[in-house]
């Protein structure tokens, strides 16, 4: 699995008015929906208020290219560039936990 956190900010409240955009459009629920997705996120820090964090993760790279390649990108491009958006992005991929699994409540 690979893991992305983007982080989206911008002008005040502008990050969050994207995110709800984002929902309320059913652009999010359609990504939801592609082969591959494991999980489509939105979160807010508690001590930034101009944040929105996205936690998007995906099968593997050949899942994120197919949805790099889809018609979902075209509208977020047009909806950062709407809501005037800056981002940064952490990748990570899964491993299994080994010896962490013992701290690990499930």
């Amino acid at each position: 699995m690979i893991t992305l956190h983007l982080f989206y900010t911008g002008a005040p409240g502008a990050a969050r008015r994207f995110a709800e955009e984002m929902e309320a459009s059913g652009v999010a629920q359609k990504i939801r929906q592609e082969p591959g997705n494991l999980r489509y996120a939105y979160f807010q820090p508690l001590d930034d208020p101009d944040t929105i964090l996205l936690i998007d993760a995906w099968r593997d790279q050949a899942a994120i290219d197919a949805h790099h390649a889809s018609p979902m990108m075209a509208e977020l491009a047009r909806l950062r560039e709407k809501y005037d958006l800056h981002m940064t992005v952490e990748r990570f991929v899964s491993e299994a936990l080994g010896a962490d699994a013992r701290f690990i409540r499930t």
